[in-house]
């Protein structure tokens, strides 16, 4: 019977490397009022949680992990009103503690999926496909015929972007750092490629682009790629900065920006683009209808059992992972 038994998650009490992650147990949670028992199916795996564990990111210890996992409704609490049990959903958001085989769950962070959509797509879509949602619809709503530059275009975000790019007659540029992954991202719809263990990208940019430079750069690197974006944007441009995975950015001088262009910079977050839940569900009804029309394809990197967290950490801190890493459960 759902809420009896036992539950098996993922926490670290301590920050530092994969040995930090161990995976426990503990009683079987049960919903509030608001919030559902969730049966995980697959969960999403995404390098911020990486800045958690080592302490980029400060957290209280101990600490779970994780905000992407798909799975079934088990159990709902007595105010739910649009889910019930058996019902197939996904989320993006929330507290922590996607690492695990059962967890509760407000109901307003909660979609449902498509059938068409499975488990193991749904998680490793959620977060990454709302993020190219606000960011090409919102952040800066792109136009057909427009080129743009996109860094690390061969993750899991690069490549839904390069896909839904294409779907809008957008030109994307992609950055990538090996041929292997110029190659996939080209296969993706990317316009074209940039190989930055080669080229300079900036340089790069502009003679793929006719001398011109773009309205708007899209940017999870962070530290190491900052000042050469802000290099590649048309006067007026936008430098959406939205991670940081060659480390944060700092000591950014705003006097830069009026030297280059009088720029416009954004550092965005899912959080604050579909903070209601019908903010929430449009996004999701777009990414998912674009998926079930196989305009868009999700592509599952690599999966691991739920036991192999610390080894799927390490795959995602490689750099070598293309597409979405995701941890599955029986």
């Amino acid at each position: 019977m759902a809420g009896s038994g036992q539950n098996q998650f993922v926490q670290f009490q301590q920050t530092g490397g994969v040995e930090v992650l161990r995976l426990q147990n503990e009683a079987m949670p049960s919903p509030a009022a608001d919030e559902v028992l969730l049966e995980h199916k697959a969960i999403g795996l995404n390098y911020i949680e990486i800045y958690y564990r080592t302490g980029v990111y400060p957290v209280n210890l101990p600490s779970r992990l994780g905000t992407e996992a798909a799975g079934i409704v088990r159990s709902v609490g007595s105010s739910v009103q649009t889910l019930r049990v058996g019902d197939r959903v996904a989320y993006a958001q929330g507290p922590m503690g996607a690492y695990s085989r059962f967890r509760t769950i407000s109901e307003r962070f909660l979609v449902k999926i498509p059938d068409a959509v499975s488990f193991a797509e749904a998680a490793g879509m959620m977060l990454k496909g709302l993020t190219v949602q606000y960011l090409f619809r919102q952040t800066y709503e792109l136009q057909k015929g427009q080129t743009v530059l996109f860094h690390a275009a061969a993750g899991g975000v690069g490549l839904l972007a390069c896909q839904w790019a294409r779907h809008l007659g957008v030109n994307l540029i992609g950055t990538v750092s090996s041929e292997a992954k110029a190659e996939i991202v080209k296969a993706h719809g990317a316009f074209a490629v940039i190989n930055t263990k080669k080229e300079n990208f900036v340089a790069k940019l502009l003679e793929l682009n006719h001398g011109k430079k773009v309205p708007v750069v899209y940017d999870s690197v962070g530290k190491d790629t900052f000042e050469g974006s802000l290099d590649c944007l048309q006067e007026r441009g936008l430098m959406v900065s939205f991670g940081n995975s060659s480390g944060p950015v700092t000591g950014v001088d705003l006097g830069v920006l009026s030297r280059k262009g009088s720029l416009y910079v954004t550092r965005p977050t899912l959080g604050h683009y579909a903070n209601t839940p019908e903010r929430l569900k449009a996004g999701s009804a777009e990414l998912f209808d674009l998926v079930e029309r196989k305009i868009i394809r999700i592509e599952i990197g690599r999966t691991f059992p739920l036991n192999e967290v610390s080894a799927a950490h390490e795959w995602l801190q490689s750099r070598q992972s293309t597409g979405s890493t995701v941890l599955t459960l029986d």
